[in-house]
């Protein structure tokens, strides 16, 4: 209790001395509220409110998945629908563009509590806007909250704070540059690298490029050139350039231009922008991760990049050489290519054509006569030696269809003499012994899958009965089984699962899933003894002298007497090969000489330039059991 003074005590006490005292204690409740209340406010707040971590925030966002080749470089990217967001560490972020940025938005981020007082100050007199530094921008984008008033700005204060006083500096600082977008579909400084220089994200980066992506930040849509114009651009440049020369980072005298020449259109750089084969490349790999368990999604958020399997030079020959062979060829002729390892089932080279989002070596087209390998196992199976003679007469009958065709290796023709000379009725009559179910079984065990995108193979249309059409290959199978089961013949029997994913690594690089080997005897305990046999037949040689194994194959227009699909497939032990040719739809196809297309013209031109270039350096290995006095020859220089 306050005792009056003796002056006061003295005085008498008046109306107006009264109203002074309650003046005097409103003041001093007003004083106390206005100063104790934001207090109460930022102290309740601090507590409610909480920073999401960078982990969290990002883990928060779909990023970019990267698909690489065998040897690590990068082949493609999966870019989410709202862009590119390749997340960088803050350890590769090239210090030049770090100090440009730091010089731009916010000089005295590595010193200041995480907000920009005379921001905060405005946007509480006025209610709206504000300065942001690079702590606010971050909290901003985290949040999702763009509204410029008043609630928003003291929350910004709130949260700075406190993200300042539990995370240091570099860690805000990567999470804000990986988060915010550069324009074009991008976020992250190595998206933006590459969309408007065409380069990786490195230490080789100049003052000049790091400068024109700074000046991104602030309005990617209105600075970037191909949207304002390069003096636009330039004057944006200039304005971070002056900022990194007066705030100490860049000598006055530095020599620096304004990159124009260097920034690519967007046409040539869009995130995510990938040619027809690429896209076949793309799908084929995100369909087989999500059979493994890694769907799109998880990979995304996971942040996660793919090892295929593929073979950078491998994959290049085989784009080559399916271009260059079909460059004069009717402008109706499509191609495909597909390449395994016998070993392992690692698909090297992947090929679907570059005419539209079809993949033909995904689609299933009509084998034809290159399914007789598979008929050749069936018989050797069930006890027929290579020799012996098959009994097939030019007309024969086989489940209520009737199938005439020339005899063209004699009346003792056996199963070798057959697959030689391409002559068709012994494998009728073979088919009419061992029953269709046979040759069914056989080409499963050899890799034929049971059924494509839910759909049976080696069936009629009603997915069950197996009709007249499994003697002569009339049903669909995709290039990518052929070279897979071929690969089994290669691999002396031991079959091997084609993939075209190897690893997934998590955003640490460390390895979360790995293909399992997969490889088993195919025919039981005379897998070996099959599988050679069946490579006798088919022995020939590469233009470079090493032994290899091919067989060519067309499928029949209806009854015709013209060809609509063509194939050669064959192999090495190092690498099975299958090519088809064929079009868009069921047509007669002739090649540019006008003769009816045929296996062992286009596609054999083409099967045989793609394994001379990717056997190229490497060593030569017998081939199943060589002919007497047959020796494997080194390749000729």
């Amino acid at each position: 209790m306050t005792l009056p003074t003796e002056e006061e005590a003295e005085k008498p006490d008046t109306p107006r001395r009264r109203r002074w005292r309650r003046i005097r204690k409103i003041a001093g409740w007003t004083a106390g509220a206005l100063v104790g209340v934001p207090l109460i406010a930022f102290w309740v707040a601090y507590l409610v409110l909480d920073v999401r971590s960078p982990q969290e925030v990002l883990a928060g966002l779909d990023k970019t998945v990267v698909l690489q080749y065998s040897d690590g470089s990068e082949l493609l990217k999966v870019i989410p629908a709202d862009g590119d967001r390749t997340f960088v560490p803050y350890a590769q972020i090239p210090a030049k563009l770090r100090d440009a940025i730091i010089a731009t938005e916010d000089p005295t981020f590595w010193d200041n509590a995480g907000f920009d007082p005379t921001g905060i100050g405005r946007a509480f007199l006025t209610g709206v806007g504000g300065g942001s530094g690079i702590t606010q921008q971050y909290i901003k984008k985290s949040t999702g909250d763009d509204e410029a008033t008043l609630g928003r700005k003291f929350a910004e204060l709130v949260l700075a704070t406190k993200i300042t006083q539990e995370q240091s500096k570099e860690q805000i600082f990567e999470s804000y540059v990986n988060i915010i977008s550069f324009g074009r579909g991008t976020f992250g400084p190595a998206a933006a690298m590459h969309a408007y220089f065409g380069k990786k994200l490195d230490d080789s980066m100049t003052w000049s490029e790091a400068a024109f992506l700074a000046g991104m930040i602030q309005s990617p849509s209105v600075h970037d050139p191909a949207a304002s114009g390069d003096a636009h651009a330039a004057r944006r440049w200039q304005y971070v350039r002056d900022k990194l020369v007066a705030r100490g980072y860049v000598k006055s005298d530095e020599p620096m231009a304004y990159p124009g020449a260097e920034v690519q259109p967007p046409s040539e750089t869009r995130a995510g922008r990938v040619t027809y084969d690429e896209f076949h490349l793309k799908q084929q790999v995100l369909a087989e991760l999500e059979q493994d368990g890694f769907p799109l999604g998880r990979l995304q958020q996971g942040n996660m990049t793919v090892e295929t399997t593929l073979d950078r030079g491998m994959q290049d020959a085989a784009m080559k050489a399916v271009r260059d062979r079909l460059k004069n060829e009717p402008k109706e002729f499509r191609g495909a290519l597909v390449a395994v390892d016998p070993k392992t089932g690692a698909v090297r080279a992947y090929n679907g054509g570059d005419q539209g989002v079809r993949d033909y070596a995904g689609t299933p087209h009509a084998i034809g006569s290159a399914f007789y390998p598979f008929t050749l196992a069936a018989a050797l199976r069930r006890g027929y030696g290579l020799d012996q003679p098959i009994p097939a007469p030019e007309r024969q009958e086989f489940l209520g269809e009737t199938f005439q065709y020339p005899e063209v290796c004699g009346p003792k023709c056996s199963p070798s003499t057959a697959m030689r000379t391409q002559a068709d009725g012994p494998f009728i009559a073979l088919a009419k012994q061992l029953g269709p179910d046979a040759l069914s079984e056989t080409a499963r065990q050899a890799g034929i899958p049971e059924t494509v995108d839910g759909v049976p193979t080696l069936r009629e249309k009603d997915g069950f009965l197996i009709g007249p059409g499994i003697a002569i290959g009339r049903y669909p199978l995709r290039p990518l089984d052929i070279a897979g089961a071929y690969a089994t013949f290669a691999a002396d029997g031991l079959r091997a699962t084609p993939h075209l994913v190897a690893k997934v690594r998590d955003e640490s690089g460390t390895v979360v899933w790995e293909h399992p080997d997969t490889a088993a005897p195919a025919f039981g305990d005379d897998s070996r003894r099959i599988a050679r046999d069946v490579t006798t037949t088919l022995r020939t040689s590469l233009p470079d002298g090493r032994p290899a194994a091919l067989r060519f194959g067309a499928a029949e227009h209806g009854n015709s007497p013209d060809n609509q699909d063509a194939w050669a497939v064959g192999y090495t032990p190092q690498l099975a090969t299958a090519v088809w040719i064929g079009s868009d739809d069921d047509r007669r196809l002739k090649d540019a000489t006008g003769a009816k297309l045929t296996g062992d013209v286009v596609p054999a031109d083409i099967w045989r330039t793609f394994m001379t270039a990717a056997h190229e350096g490497k060593p030569v290995h017998p081939l199943g059991d060589p002919e007497p006095g047959v020796e494997a020859r080194p390749p000729r220089r």
